[in-house]
């Protein structure tokens, strides 16, 4: 499709069908796909069973049957590692996020939400509705959301945005609201040009680590320690897509650097460089607060194979 269709001829077809739809303006669509039926994974006799806990609702964006293809085959995963996971057309948020404040009251259980494009704008409404019948959010992920997407509520654990700064379909940069407490990270990809707007959901190595990360929810793995300090990146062109969940401080031994802060926490100095802007590489004044990002819990290797893309 990408080799077909020129990109502003693609922006002028999302960008229409994004006006078009009643999203904006509270209404719905009653069009959707029918929820895909979950596959576990088959137990393994020697290890105990563990049970997961969790409802995943993930988001296409605009003409997302063609364009954010990579939200069925992140539900596809979900699905076969044991979690009820189901994906949607953006344009019936406000009626899916009224299933799930109903099946929330019948059954509580941690709510995940994920979506591209016009699908992340709908992630953060969706979280929005729910606040206001105060439940929170396990986890919400943004995906080169829509400019339009409002900032994260305050009823959201733990927010991550990974978007393209440049992209005229999608670019939002994503903010929490004043006095969030949660966790937040956000990670421009703008400089990684093998990444675009209709590729960046697609992603293996964002699948693998969301896969992992919702299997920390699924089994209340997840330990929030210390203070929780949002983090921003612009990732360098040549550097992994590392998502980390946030920044915790720590304070400077004598003799420390940026260097080797980096080098005790087992991250890369661009991420500490990007976050402490100002404190350079040299020595650093014993006590200085620094911030590193970290996991709430160190990623694992998780179940759920790719599925087959045809």
């Amino acid at each position: 499709m990408e080799r077909l269709i020129s990109p502003s001829r693609v922006a002028t077809i999302i960008l229409g069908a994004m006006l078009s739809f009643p999203l904006f303006h509270g209404g719905h669509d009653l069009a959707v796909a029918a929820p895909r039926e979950a596959t576990a994974s088959p137990p393994d006799a020697t290890q105990p069973a563990v049970e997961l806990h969790g409802r995943v609702y993930l988001f296409r964006g605009a003409m997302g049957p063609f364009f954010s293809r990579g939200m069925d085959w992140l539900t596809e995963r979900i699905e076969h590692a044991g979690i009820a996971a189901s994906v949607y057309e953006f344009t019936i948020c406000r009626i899916i996020a009224a299933q799930a404040i109903r099946d929330y009251r019948e059954n509580p259980a941690p709510i995940i939400l994920i979506g591209h494009s016009m699908g992340g704008f709908c992630v953060v409404t969706f979280a929005e509705i729910l606040e206001a019948e105060g439940i929170r959010v396990s986890l919400a992920v943004a995906i080169d959301p829509a400019h339009v997407t409002p900032s994260v509520p305050l009823n959201v654990d733990r927010f991550i945005n990974i978007f393209l700064s440049k992209s005229v379909l999608g670019g939002g940069d994503v903010k929490p609201l004043p006095g969030y407490r949660g966790h937040y990270a956000s990670y421009d990809l703008s400089e990684h040009d093998e990444v675009s707007h209709i590729n960046i959901e697609k992603r293996d190595t964002v699948h693998d680590q969301l896969l992992t990360k919702i299997m920390q929810i699924a089994t209340n793995s997840v330990k929030v320690e210390g203070e929780t300090v949002p983090v921003r990146f612009v990732v360098p062109a040549d550097a992994a897509i590392e998502l980390w969940d946030s920044g915790m401080p720590v304070f400077a031994r004598p003799g420390d650097s940026l260097q080797t802060i980096a080098t005790t926490y087992h991250v890369p100095l661009w991420s500490i460089t990007q976050i402490n802007k100002g404190a350079g590489r040299t020595p650093l004044v014993p006590g200085e607060r620094v911030v590193v990002p970290r996991y709430l819990e160190p990623l694992v290797e998780v179940s759920g194979q790719s599925p087959s893309r045809h």
